[in-house]
């Protein structure tokens, strides 16, 4: 089995509700994002959001809901399209 196909349910969620994230490739419709046409654009690289739900998919993947504010959209998104974006005031305690 791929390390990507392992069960991430094993495992906690790479990611909390409220944290502050950013989409690292383009992330197109796929048919299940009513009223969007399929392929369309719902969040493009760089696209910073914050994760308010956290779900899973196939009993295997967890699912992070994205509320991206300047689209005005929540978008579902895989661990792997999304990286932690650190707030100024956590990155200046570190040092």
């Amino acid at each position: 089995m791929a390390s990507s196909d392992e069960n991430e349910l094993f495992g906690p969620p790479a990611f909390d509700l409220e944290q502050k994230v950013r989409v690292k490739k383009l992330i197109r419709n796929d048919g299940t994002f009513p009223n969007k046409e399929l392929g369309e654009t719902l969040a493009k690289k760089g696209d910073v959001g914050y994760i308010v739900g956290i779900g899973d998919y196939l009993q295997m993947y967890y699912i992070y809901a994205v509320h991206f504010l300047e689209r005005g959209i929540v978008v579902g998104c895989r661990k792997k399209e999304l990286e932690l974006v650190e707030d100024f005031y956590e990155s200046n305690v570190a040092s």
